[in-house]
């Protein structure tokens, strides 16, 4: 690896960008969204070919910008999930594993998996498709549009989730705070909690439900060494933990419970730009 890697992370949100050295180390970054976050980033960490090795990882649908906005170089392509399982391999809540699972949750929801000691893309490149999760028997419309796991527990689905309390009459002092339904984010939920509000406690445990079954379905699938939850939602890790564990108790087998470790990310919103760099470096 040489001293520095670029990695990037471009989704439907917006992009990461990601300095990155040769010991895990992140240096300059910068975060955009939308259409134009891409082109903001680059320029902002040096541009395009500010080192000689570039990795993107990039979502389904977001070929288009990156084509664009690489224009004249060859960057390394990999999926968000391959990325944030490597980087968790490396310097998160994976290393020293062989085989291992990232769940990443927030604005996004997916997974990374590897096999081996290598990142597993599947037959046709959708594997860790975790936001289309089959976790509920209801059938809704939302999950038809965005997955069942994720319509529940993107940070999309928690605000609704609570939105839809209020509406049906439950009081919760994180309408107050917000000011309007449209306006709840999952953070007002999060903090609502934290306060003691008793409707956004009990969205919270709905998540932490979803969440849980989401890894005992992995965890029985691939039989890991670790699953890391990684995402926003590893920031809300003193809420979630303790519950997620709780459901896990309940419906994993216990072979697999007294095996299969589930750690929190620490390597926040930079995660996925960090494993596209490393995966670039390998390639290289």
């Amino acid at each position: 690896m040489s001293d520095f890697a670029l990695g990037v992370d471009v989704s439907a949100q917006g992009a990461t960008a990601l300095l990155v050295g040769r010991d895990g180390v992140g240096g300059k970054n910068a975060t955009g969204a939308g259409a134009a976050g891409l082109a903001r980033v680059l320029k902002q960490v040096g541009g395009a070919r500010a080192v000689p090795i570039i990795g993107v990882a990039v979502e389904a649908g977001q070929e288009a910008a990156v084509e664009k906005a690489f224009a004249g170089t060859t960057p390394f392509l990999c999926s968000p999930g391959a990325a944030i399982v490597t980087a968790e391999h490396w310097v998160g809540g994976a290393q020293g594993t062989r085989d291992a699972v990232c769940l990443w949750i927030g604005d996004r929801v997916f997974a990374g998996v590897m096999l081996q000691g290598k990142p597993w893309d599947g037959a046709h490149g959708l594997a860790g498709s975790a936001a289309w999760l089959a976790l509920n028997p209801v059938e809704r419309q939302d999950y038809r549009k965005f997955g069942g796991l994720a319509a529940e527990v993107s940070s999309t689905g928690i605000a609704r989730r609570l939105s839809w309390r209020i509406q049906s009459g439950d009081p919760s002092a994180v309408l107050d705070r917000a000011g309007t339904l449209e306006a709840i984010t999952a953070a007002h939920v999060f903090d609502g909690a934290r306060a003691g509000d008793g409707v956004a406690i009990s969205v919270v445990r709905e998540t932490a439900k979803y969440i849980a079954m989401a890894i005992v379905n992995l965890a029985c699938a691939i039989d890991p060494e670790v699953i890391v939850l990684a995402g926003e939602l590893a920031g809300a890790g003193d809420l979630l933990k303790g519950p997620i564990s709780q459901e896990c108790s309940r419906r994993l087998s216990p072979a697999l419970l007294s095996r299969v470790r589930v750690e929190t990310s620490t390597l926040g919103h930079l995660g996925v730009a960090m494993g596209a760099a490393k995966l670039a470096s390998a390639a290289t």
